[in-house]
């Protein structure tokens, strides 16, 4: 069992989300129960999903929520594309959040290699 705060992959993720929050309370209250929330919930996924993987007894086990985490990043992944082409989500921050989801995929990719390898 890992302490998931030490993981750069979840503070990465927590900090995806935390702009995820910031960004989407800007967006139109009719999207309250729309994208807001689906952004909301895709986003909180990824390091939910790293921390919990993280608690789980084996790398089996571990390897299986972060490919949990990898669906949810790419479910926001589109999200973010819908809250741009929708014009809720300006271009620059579009662009930084994607930049910083990609930097989390990339991590995840690179955490789940690891996993598989075995000696």
């Amino acid at each position: 069992m890992q302490d998931f705060r030490r993981l750069k992959v979840w503070e990465k993720a927590h900090h995806v989300t935390l702009r995820v929050y910031g960004v989407t309370a800007r967006f139109p209250r009719d999207e309250l129960y729309g994208l807001t929330s689906q952004m909301r919930r895709s986003s909180s996924s990824v390091p939910t999903n790293i921390a919990e993987g993280s608690g789980r007894g084996s790398d089996a086990d571990f390897a299986r929520f972060l490919q949990i985490a990898m669906g949810s990043a790419c479910e926001l992944e589109y999200q973010l594309i819908l809250a741009r082409d929708l014009t809720y989500l300006p271009p620059a921050d579009h662009d930084e959040l994607e930049a910083d989801l990609m930097e989390v995929k990339r991590m995840l990719g690179a955490f789940l290699a690891k996993l598989r390898i075995t000696p």
